[in-house]
């Protein structure tokens, strides 16, 4: 395992099939290739992939867990408490108040919305590259802190979309928003970690504290899918790559991905994709 650190910030960057911690870090970025960790950050819980990264807050406790059959490529980076408020008044302060006060600190680190986020054009571009020339400046710390304000700028940027996308909720008064809005991505992730699970409606709604009511419509006006519709896309989708990337049996696939018979796997798979599961499989390979 490799981790630097200097004053801005922290890398962990390691490989490994088999790890289990539980820790309470900073604020971070947390990436992984060829494989997944599943964060458990109280009743809530993150699946974190090549499709994706998560975003964790400053003194966030989480546990963290990899058991894969081949080495996870992990590659994390843990900010300084005060170098998200120090950005942040670097880029939304006047000339003026930056030259008269440049050492000004804000007492209170910013809060960013806990989930996972899709690799895009903004973070993760800036990711990949630090993951790539992460090894030749290793030990190079003003590169690395460098990079650390550079990262932070573009998380500053997809941290300030996201109230963008708040603005489609139905609650009157903005903190409403960005709390309800907390909590439909809580019950998105959940159900994206949990997709083999024979998991419910109610259960989701727990995990989320709303009732299931309101998770329904308050789901379906974010995401423009419902619960189940999502909880049946991860399957398929799930199903798509063990089909292209393993030789498990079909019906192993199935269950493997939550479906609870064959036929009604079959049926949403075609109705999907235009094909049967053979076909699929046939056709990738």
């Amino acid at each position: 395992m490799t981790s630097i650190e200097v004053a801005k910030c922290q890398v962990l960057f390691e490989r490994s099939d088999q790890f289990h911690a539980t820790g309470t870090g900073h604020l971070s970025i947390k990436t992984f290739l060829h494989g997944e960790a599943r964060y458990a950050v109280g009743a809530a819980r993150y699946r974190v992939n090549d499709d994706c990264y998560l975003v964790l807050n400053h003194g966030q406790a989480y546990t963290i867990t990899i058991d894969a059959a081949k080495p996870v490529e992990s590659f994390c980076i843990f900010f300084a408490p005060d170098l998200a408020a120090e950005v942040n008044r670097s880029l939304t302060a006047t000339i003026a108040q930056l030259v008269d006060d440049p050492t000004h600190t804000c007492a209170t680190p910013l809060h960013f919305f806990e989930r996972t986020y899709r690799h895009g054009d903004t973070v993760s571009p800036v990711m990949q590259q630090l993951r790539r020339a992460f090894p030749l400046h290793r030990h190079e710390p003003n590169w690395l802190a460098e990079q650390a304000h550079y990262l932070m700028v573009q998380l500053l940027a997809a941290h300030h979309q996201v109230y963008a996308e708040t603005a489609s909720l139905s609650a009157v008064r903005p903190a409403t928003r960005e709390e309800l809005y907390r909590r439909l991505h809580v019950a998105r992730d959940f159900i994206a970690a949990s997709f083999a699970q024979p998991i419910t409606l109610d259960e989701i709604a727990h995990v989320a504290a709303l009732s299931p009511n309101h998770l329904l419509r308050s789901f379906k006006a974010l995401f423009h899918t419902t619960p189940h519709q999502y909880l049946t896309e991860e399957r398929l989708a799930h199903a798509c790559r063990l089909l292209r990337t393993t030789e498990l049996p079909i019906t192993t696939i199935c269950l493997d991905v939550g479906f609870q018979s064959l036929g009604s796997f079959s049926t949403r798979f075609r109705r999907r994709f235009g094909q049967s599961p053979v076909q699929f499989r046939q056709q990738a390979g």
